[in-house]
């Protein structure tokens, strides 16, 4: 199908979206990486009167340390994430989710921004943001305000932008010593929609004990799932066989996956199960994890 017909305007500035947007209202699209919007409009889902390049913006641009905070621009490409030292350093849970995002094509142009704005329930980067308990900057012509990451998604591919806002930046705590991450999906093959996934973040006592914990399980709801009572049940607990079976068990009340293309709601709760423990496993001392 082709697309729709539409203008085209490149902003390189904020104040160039505002105006843009206030020109043209609803039929105003942003695009950046366009990795999803391009399909949308080859589909006919979308159909802008302009489409609004904000990739010159630097203010959109840029990975900092900020005090204990890590400050990624919504600019930033998948690629960018998985080779920036600052990143690698301070929110390794991100970078070790480039690889899983699709093929690199789609890195290369695809943008963290992108991929939390379209909110899509399969992609890593919501869960990785949630599990790390970021933070999103939004901005609009009134100025900033922030929105913790468990908060922002707030249904199938839908978030607490406003129509004049766009994500700034995302803002994560850095990693301690103590910090822990990984993240595990389940795919038919390399580069497809994980049918379902796993990002998790927690933080290791010298004594083995967890404290922090946040399992964020995507693919199987409308969005990221932070799993509360599976999180419950390894706080506070020495990390071992045992905790991962009760943070197994506790899903059974976090998760109802809806059936989908991959399958039943019951394999969604199988696969999650079965992550829960690669995950966790990762973290145990090198003679347990190999028993």
């Amino acid at each position: 199908m082709k697309w729709p017909a539409f203008a085209y305007e490149r902003a390189s500035t904020l104040q160039d979206v505002w105006r843009l947007r206030a020109e043209h209202g609803e039929g105003a699209r942003l695009v950046a990486g366009g990795q999803t919007l391009l399909a949308t409009l080859a589909f006919r889902l979308s159909e802008p009167s302009v489409l609004v390049d904000i990739t010159r913006i630097e203010a959109l641009r840029g990975v900092t340390v900020q005090g204990s905070t890590l400050r990624i621009g919504a600019l930033t490409r998948h690629a960018e994430l998985g080779r920036d030292p600052l990143v690698a350093r301070h929110a390794p849970l991100l970078a070790e989710a480039v690889p899983y995002i699709a093929h690199p094509a789609i890195r290369n142009r695809g943008t963290i921004g992108g991929s939390l704005a379209y909110a899509d329930p399969a992609a890593e980067l919501p869960a990785c943001v949630v599990a790390l308990d970021a933070t999103l900057v939004l901005a609009s012509p009134a100025g900033e305000r922030r929105v913790a990451a468990r908060e922002f998604f707030t249904g199938l591919l839908e978030t607490a932008l406003k129509p004049d806002e766009l994500i700034a930046a995302v803002e994560v705590p850095a990693a301690t010593p103590a910090s822990r991450s990984a993240i595990v999906e389940v795919a038919r093959r390399s580069g497809d929609y994980a049918m379902a996934g796993l990002a998790a973040s927690l933080s290791l006592g010298a004594d083995g004990r967890v404290s922090a914990p946040r399992l964020v399980y995507f693919g199987v709801g409308n969005g990221p799932v932070l799993a509360a009572g599976a999180s419950a049940a390894l706080e506070g607990k020495a990390l071992d066989a045992g905790a991962i079976a009760a943070a197994q068990a506790a899903l059974a009340r976090d998760i109802d996956p809806p059936s989908d293309l991959h399958g039943p709601p019951e394999m969604k709760r199988h696969l999650a199960r079965v992550l829960t423990a690669r995950a966790l496993s990762r973290f145990l001392p090198a003679a347990e994890a190999a028993s």
